[in-house]
């Protein structure tokens, strides 16, 4: 059984249909990568799986369990976390106060602090600077944060979505040599990304988003030589 199965949903805002009918699986230990141009439907799928939106039709199964009509923040418990287009970090507080929220709806503080500690080992830079108000963070800083939060749930799965985006080369390498590191540490990732090349370099399996609807589906590696995706997704 998938750990994440996404059965025809579809998702509309008001007559527009913004996800047509689409289906896919993530099973557990995989990076899934999920491409294509901006206004595919990324955003909005990412969106319809952690809870923020609800699907016209379908369904989204989580470990077996119908999580369509159950509510984002309960679903956090259930063990998936979403880290957002733009890292939304709270501005105003520490980073250490943006971790500990991350950690909201748990309550073992042993646990808590185990996980910290983590969070601290993927992410050194977050240790240096624990004290320091995180809207004064670099924009990889803040990227780092974002994802160092969603590990502080302690979850199963993470949802990215464009976590390379504002980001120059040097760092974006950064952020995905730490994607390839949670993945060894045995995270799930479902990873939305409009740099298609690091994308389909780090994932196991990727799907193509055009126009809301699934247009391809494939081994990640099998598609950084395929003509049409380089074509279209990687400038060659």
């Amino acid at each position: 059984m998938a750990m994440l199965e996404v059965k025809n949903i579809e998702v509309c805002y008001g007559m527009i249909r913004a996800i047509k009918n689409i289906s896919f699986e993530i099973n557990k230990g995989e990076i899934v990568a999920l491409i294509g141009a901006n206004g595919a439907g990324k955003t909005t799928t990412l969106h319809t799986v952690s809870g923020l939106l609800k699907p016209t039709t379908g369904q989204v199964l989580f470990n077996g369990k119908d999580i369509s009509k159950i509510p984002a923040h309960k679903i956090v418990t259930m063990g998936m976390a979403h880290v957002p287009e733009g890292r939304r970090v709270f501005q105003q507080l520490s980073v250490l106060d943006n971790l500990k929220l991350g950690a909201y709806t748990r309550t073992d503080k042993k646990e808590i602090a185990e996980n910290l500690k983590r969070v601290y080992e993927h992410f050194p830079r977050l240790a240096e600077r624990k004290h320091q108000i995180a809207g004064t963070l670099s924009g990889g800083e803040q990227q780092m944060l974002a994802m160092g939060r969603a590990l502080m749930s302690n979850p199963d799965i993470i949802l990215m979505d464009e976590p390379s985006m504002g980001l120059s080369p040097l760092l974006v390498k950064e952020i995905f040599t730490i994607i390839e590191e949670l993945h060894k540490a045995g995270t799930t990732i479902l990873l939305v990304e409009q740099n298609a090349k690091m994308a389909l370099s780090v994932a196991n399996r990727a799907y193509v988003l055009e126009t809301g609807s699934i247009a391809m589906s494939g081994d990640a590696k099998e598609m950084l030589n395929n003509d049409d995706i380089k074509k279209a997704y990687l400038g060659q």
